[in-house]
């Protein structure tokens, strides 16, 4: 927060303050080590300080985190990673053994919301510029492509096994492979179940930079202190040029595709 906007807020005296860091650290501590230096706040994914595992409760976690680090007016850039050699160590089976047939309608509702609020949070709520550090391999890379630069190591593979695994690739990576290398690319990606290595995304536009993954978060600050280096209103702004495009593909498609999905799921 500027000094101007500290003082607006005291000599008005009638402003709700944002969230406490420190609050929410402690609240979201089982799923992200949060840290804040200069402005820069990274959020790295984790379980009982290893690599994490994609859950239904992570899912709500990332909706729930994002629209607390949105409000917060203290954080000017936003870093995201995972722990150790995985962006995530796999998906949790126990976290989805039940069928969506079998599943009451609120907690479906709840999942639905959780999976469009994830990326929308991202997009929309997240005012300020967002670099993702993927740090390994692991499903559900959508949520760093969607970040306005991407860094990642040699052995990251970018792919989509959701029709491959008999589901609808609804949840968001299709979306963000179209915006990023086409349609064709795509459509293949998701029918054939085949990846994109690191140095084809790179080529295709998909990510930013490729690094030894000892030197993956570095290069992460230090971009993100050159981005801290201008006026926070150039910055501001400029991530709101950057992420248009990511708000017309949402607003267009993610919540069609996703109710695909679990319709798919649910039948």
């Amino acid at each position: 927060m500027t000094e101007a906007i500290a003082r607006r807020d005291h000599d008005l005296g009638n402003f709700v303050p944002g969230p406490s860091l420190s609050a929410y650290q402690t609240r979201f501590a089982p799923h992200f080590v949060l840290h804040r230096h200069d402005g820069v706040l990274t959020i790295r994914m984790h379980r009982h300080g290893q690599a994490a595992y994609w859950s239904r409760g992570l899912l709500n976690a990332w909706n729930l985190l994002l629209r607390e680090v949105g409000a917060d007016r203290n954080n000017e850039v936003v870093i995201i990673t995972g722990t150790g050699e995985s962006w995530l160590a796999g998906v949790e089976a126990g976290s989805f053994a039940q069928p969506l047939s079998e599943w009451e309608s609120d907690l479906i509702a709840e999942q639905y919301n959780d999976g469009v609020k994830i990326l929308e949070r991202l997009v929309f709520d997240i005012d300020v510029p967002t670099i993702a550090a993927i740090n390994g391999p692991g499903p559900r890379l959508e949520l760093p492509l969607l970040c306005d630069l991407t860094l990642c190591t040699p052995d990251v593979v970018f792919g989509d096994g959701n029709f491959r695994a008999g589901s609808v690739p609804g949840d968001g990576m299709h979306l963000a492979l179209r915006e990023l290398a086409g349609a064709k690319r795509a459509s293949h990606v998701v029918y054939t179940g085949q990846g994109i290595s690191a140095g084809e995304a790179q080529r295709l536009g998909i990510v930013n930079e490729i690094l030894p993954r000892e030197d993956l978060l570095t290069r992460a600050l230090d971009l993100a202190a050159q981005i801290m280096a201008r006026p926070r209103t150039a910055r501001r702004l400029t991530h709101g040029i950057i992420t248009r495009a990511w708000q017309r593909r949402l607003v267009n498609e993610l919540r069609e595709s996703y109710a695909h999905q679990l319709l798919g799921a649910a039948t």
